[in-house]
């Protein structure tokens, strides 16, 4: 089929992710990016130039939530949707519990483009996870990946470690090693940057080790304003006056406002203790905060549950009872009405978050005639100097906090000032129109430079594989087109080592007419075909060797020649192996280790093991090179292109072979095995396994077998039902 109109896909997997009454503030991960996205689809469905924008988001189906989240597809109007898909349990999750389901969802995505019958143009992933996911897809399926960050890892490691919380704490309460490792990943694969502030770009995203602002465009946000212009006269609803009232003593003084989730990176607390601590603010205004929605306090998450009962404490402490408001419950609907009522006090709205990677409250406020005081990081500072509304402040510091407020309210001629600025300047650079048209002006340019995607074309446009025309030119094994099953196995140490075993598992084998068996190998052709022939094992349906970077099918062995062509992108060896001279803890292995499109090294002799993977990274990542880098037994490495591994290699063959991730077995037992035992296949890990697959055990759809060889995976195969079925015609 032919598009001529662009289909986009973009990610927001963590959070709760709907179109209408978007629950902002409920927890600390449905907040302004779940907003953002969702109107970025919204108005992208409507622009003359693309057919189709899918939203993909995690589905939740969980009593504690809404059933919004568990239906499937929802539409956002235009040619926009929302689209959910399983990955990871059910019920709803935290995003930093989320890492280990992400590959889980690449698979059901790759499956949902072959039942659309439609490739995207482009990928834009928001936020780390979506980053992970997006950069993986992007390979893939060969086409340009755009990453927006949104809040980025190491800036708020930085602000975690200033405000007192030890490395450990860090890393064990938000996962933050998967976390900035995802961002540089992404970083490392984008076409395309966006970052809402120059700011963001020049101090944020330069402290990571592929930082290269060629890529990067500031595109600042547009906002949906229309029910927040401001009106005169406008009198919100009394019921939203009484659900404050009802806290205060004076309800008709300034009103001091600040709206957000209850997220410690949010600083409510040093809000009500700047406030608290002044001397005149608590006599001459009123303090309101929303943040989120609560039945009992108890119930909240950890996090939220900790901020509130800071925040009653700080409270508590500086007597400041009758003069700040919480409300328990409002809807996004109404958060309209919460600015209106701050302008008609002529209050002031406060945002003293730690980090602020934009601030859509900021743009809301403004539009409303509402002057801000807002924290000197992040995307205030360009709001400030476009609208000139208000102040910028420390969020660590409390007095100067409580000083700018005290300014703000109590200069009339200058608060009248900033309130009519606010109003006109925001129409000037905040529309959403101006955006989207902005943002495909780039994404188009990064789309030319690609070539397109015509490895994956025939593989999701069509029902049954065939061999794309240009690329290969064998006819598949018969047995692979009647398959409904496939078994890809490593060699070295996980099929071979125990001939009593692998003779059981052979003779298997041979009985499952509806099993393709395929193998994954470090070794290159000759020397995978030469252990086989040597441990008595018939030629397998397909070889992928190489570490990934080639593929073979058939009793003729016939190269895709496709495949070598797509993990060809961005790949430099001249420029990696003059970038890795430097390290003295490994030399290269023999030529025959080496291929075009691998890299081997091994660790000098005496020196400490394991050898360890991040230097590597590190350092061609500093040099703008792509490369997967995969450790093995601690003292091998491989250097290979961006798009090739064992498990790009498999999930190629799933789209060809037209069969789902869950219908492959895959058997390893080595860190270049990883990469194929994630996701939703069906993984085995044998029981002689080496030490860097031990932090895949608490992954469901992986079974550590406790037999070796080729008798874990005979124990694997009894585990997942597979070893009887396998053999029925």
């Amino acid at each position: 089929m032919n598009h001529p109109k662009r289909y986009l896909a973009m990610f927001s997997l963590h959070g709760l992710v709907r179109g209408d009454n978007i629950e902002l503030g409920r927890d600390a991960d449905t907040g302004g990016q779940v907003k953002y996205v969702v109107e970025l689809a919204r108005e992208l469905g409507r622009h003359e130039q693309v057919a189709r924008v899918d939203l993909f988001t995690r589905q939740i189906v969980d009593p504690k939530v809404s059933q919004d989240y568990a239906k499937p597809l929802e539409p956002l109007g235009g040619n926009a949707y929302i689209v959910r898909v399983p990955f990871g349990p059910r019920r709803y999750l935290r995003k930093e519990v989320l890492w280990h389901h992400l590959e889980s969802c690449v698979d059901q995505v790759l499956h949902y483009f072959r039942r659309l019958h439609w490739l995207p143009d482009a990928i834009h992933g928001h936020y780390a996870d979506a980053g992970y996911v997006g950069t993986m897809l992007a390979h893939m399926l060969e086409v340009p990946f755009v990453f927006t960050g949104h809040s980025l890892g190491r800036v708020k490691r930085a602000r975690l470690l200033e405000k007192g919380l030890s490395p450990e704490k860090i890393q064990e309460e938000y996962n933050m090693g998967y976390r900035i490792e995802a961002e540089e990943r992404a970083l490392n694969a984008a076409s395309l940057v966006i970052a809402s502030t120059p700011q963001e770009v020049r101090e944020q995203y330069e402290q990571y080790e592929h930082y290269d602002p060629r890529q990067m465009q500031v595109i600042p946000p547009g906002v949906d304003l229309e029910n927040f212009y401001g009106i005169d006269h406008y009198l919100p609803p009394i019921s939203i006056y009484e659900r404050i009232a009802r806290f205060l003593q004076e309800p008709q003084k300034p009103m001091i406002f600040a709206v957000s989730r209850a997220d410690e990176r949010k600083n409510i607390s040093s809000l009500i203790k700047a406030y608290g601590e002044h001397p005149q603010l608590p006599k001459l205004s009123n303090l309101v905060i929303v943040a989120g929605n609560r039945q009992d306090i108890k119930e909240l998450d950890k996090g939220a549950r900790q901020v509130w009962t800071d925040m009653l404490l700080t409270i508590d402490k500086y007597d400041l009872y009758g003069k700040v408001a919480y409300p328990k419950q409002h809807s996004s609907e109404e958060i309209p009405d919460f600015y209106h009522l701050a302008v008609n006090s002529q209050g002031v709205f406060v945002n003293p978050a730690l980090t602020e990677p934009f601030g859509i409250t900021l743009i809301e406020a403004a539009a409303t005639g509402l002057p801000i005081i807002a924290t000197h990081d992040g995307g205030p500072m360009d709001i400030i100097k476009n609208c000139q509304n208000g102040l910028l402040i420390d969020p660590l510091d409390t007095k100067a906090i409580g000083e700018a407020i005290y300014s703000a309210l109590t200069d009339k001629p200058r608060w009248q000032q900033w309130s009519e600025n606010g109003m006109t300047k925001v129409k000037q650079y905040y529309s959403w129109s101006r955006h989207a048209q902005t943002y495909f002006n780039h994404l188009e340019l990064a789309i030319a430079k690609l070539p397109s995607a015509s490895l994956y074309q025939d593989a999701v446009s069509v029902e049954m594989p065939k061999p794309h025309p240009n690329k290969t030119s064998f006819a598949f094994d018969k047995k692979i087109l009647m398959s409904n099953r496939a078994l890809i196995s490593d060699i070295d140490n996980t099929l071979i080592g125990d001939a009593t075993s692998l003779k059981e598992l052979m003779d298997y084998l041979h009985q499952a007419k509806q099993l393709s068996f395929g193998v994954a190998t470090g070794r290159h052709l000759e020397s995978a075909r030469a252990i086989l022939e040597q441990w008595e094992v018939p030629a397998p349906d397909v070889f992928i060797t190489a570490v990934g970077t080639e593929i073979y099918y058939g009793k003729r062995f016939a190269k895709d020649k496709g495949w070598q062509q797509h993990i060809s992108f961005r790949w430099e060896p001249d420029k990696i192996r003059a970038a890795l001279t430097e390290f003295e803890e490994f030399e290269p292995q023999p030529p025959e280790h080496q291929s075009d499109f691998k890299i081997s090294y091994v660790a000098v002799k005496d020196h400490k093991l394991p050898l360890k993977r991040r230097p590597v990274v590190s350092r061609l990542r500093q040099q703008h090179l792509l490369a997967n880098v995969i450790v093995t037994e601690g003292r091998l490495i491989d250097v290979l292109p961006i798009r090739a591994s064992k498990g790009s290699a498999v999930r190629y063959l799933a789209l060809r072979w037209g069969l789902l991730m869950d219908r492959f077995v895959v058997a390893g037992d080595s860190g270049n095995d990883e990469e194929m035992l994630k996701g939703d296949v069906c993984g085995i890990v044998v029981g002689n396994y080496s030490p860097e697959l031990e932090k895949l055990r608490e992954r469901s759809r992986i079974y550590f077998a406790q037999r070796h060889n080729a008798g874990g995976i005979i124990e694997g195969l009894q585990h997942f039902g597979i070893w009887e079925d396998s053999t029925k015609s």
